[in-house]
């Protein structure tokens, strides 16, 4: 008669990281444009600059969310001033990698001492395109960290009747536009959304001070 040898294994518990499932990676809800209009600042004003956010966040996979461009604009006859920071929903905003850019409107802002040095994470690293590519930057050939934004540092519209959005985007010629660093370096300042005017309106002259008319995109809904 055979005897069967009995083996009994010990029971090997599995690592905790391996007995809980992965936290989901948040959806895109924020990028910088991997193109402009080609036309420089004249985006077709902000439903035209809205329809590109929205067609290159269609073309990423993030079409079933409304999109916004981070644009201010002037006030003119019958129409008051659009704050580009009332446009964008409260947040939070995560690129395309999944990594947080701002819990909120105010930290995105810094609107108080202690946002304006924590809040946002927006950097080179950070600041993607729909398609989760860095933009270039200073260092880079060519340099495209221009941001069109027509806006101050608190994300709201001049007020002192100059023109800082190229005729309300609708301008390639006349005009300039407020520019901001997404890699937060170079120029007078290191902001985001509001370091310096650009030289004109045509596609040439952004290009000339480091741009390629490029904009930010935000979701309005989360």
């Amino acid at each position: 008669m055979k005897q069967c040898l009995l083996v009994i294994l010990p029971f090997c518990a599995l690592p905790l990281a391996a007995q809980q499932p992965a936290a989901a990676r948040q959806p895109m809800s924020f990028f910088v444009t991997s193109v402009g209009s080609g036309n420089g600042a004249n985006l077709g004003g902000l439903a035209g600059a809205d329809k590109h956010c929205q067609q290159l966040a269609a073309a990423a996979g993030a079409g079933n969310r409304t999109w916004h461009a981070y644009l201010s604009t002037s006030a003119e006859e019958g129409k008051p001033a659009v704050n580009a920071r009332d446009r964008i929903g409260t947040g939070p905003w995560f690129n395309a990698k999944g990594a947080s850019v701002a819990k909120n409107l105010a930290d995105l802002h810094g609107d108080t001492l202690d946002q304006a040095r924590m809040g946002n994470t927006l950097t080179k690293a950070t600041a993607l395109t729909e398609k989760g590519d860095p933009v270039k930057g200073v260092g880079d050939t060519p340099n495209q960290h221009d941001m069109l934004t027509g806006s101050q540092l608190d994300g709201r519209a001049f007020t002192d009747g100059a023109d800082h959005t190229c005729k309300n985007w609708t301008s390639n010629g006349q005009g300039v536009a407020q520019l901001g660093h997404h890699d937060r370096t170079g120029g007078p300042g290191t902001s985001w959304n509001a370091v310096h005017p650009s030289r004109g309106c045509s596609q040439e002259n952004l290009v000339a001070t480091g741009g390629a008319g490029l904009l930010y995109c935000f979701a309005v809904g989360n």
